[in-house]
């Protein structure tokens, strides 16, 4: 089987596996990894750092964003065309609904000095225990990811690490991946 069927088999069996959770079951599974983010040092020095606004089945980050964008610089990726541009969250009433995939990204200027970046908070599909990501299938945040050297923590539901990710040339691994209920 080629390794572009096997990743789509995998992602077909979390999408299965996310719809039987509702929202609110989501929400608060995401509630401890969120507490421990607060208490790693790199996150704690942190002044900028990349989450992503989540939509209703991924981790999900509203609550935490909104709790820390007046201490911290929050970026959000926003899609245009096929890439990722970053942009300054503001506070929910400066966001408007991106030109892709119905979700909500921040207006104003495109954030460009990625060297400032200090931490990047990463959605995928599935992970492993050896820190591989697998996403969506567009490349979006593979290549965001290696414009920015700085720590890259991959976030998710605990039915999201799987034994192995199949993985590419291109594909980003995480410095660490904070599940539910286990860190890796």
């Amino acid at each position: 089987m080629e390794i572009a069927d096997i990743k789509k088999d995998l992602r077909q069996k979390i999408k299965k596996i996310k719809s039987i959770y509702p929202l609110e079951k989501k929400k608060f599974y995401s509630l401890p990894i969120f507490n421990h983010i607060e208490r790693i040092f790199s996150f704690k020095k942190a002044e900028y750092v990349l989450l992503y606004w989540s939509m209703n089945d991924e981790v999900y980050t509203h609550d935490f964003i909104n709790k820390w964008y007046k201490d911290k610089t929050i970026l959000l990726p926003c899609v245009v065309g096929d890439d990722l541009v970053l942009r300054k969250y503001e506070g929910k009433d400066s966001m408007i609904e991106g030109e892709q995939f119905g979700i909500l990204e921040p207006q104003g200027n495109i954030f460009e000095d990625y060297s400032k970046i200090d931490l990047m908070i990463i959605p995928g599909v599935a992970f492993d225990s050896t820190k591989n990501r697998m996403g969506r299938g567009r490349g979006f945040y593979d290549r965001l990811l290696k414009t920015c050297d700085c720590e890259k923590i991959g976030i998710c539901f605990d039915f999201q690490i799987v034994n192995k990710v199949p993985t590419e040339e291109f594909d980003v691994k995480m410095n660490k991946v904070i599940a539910t209920s286990a860190i890796y």
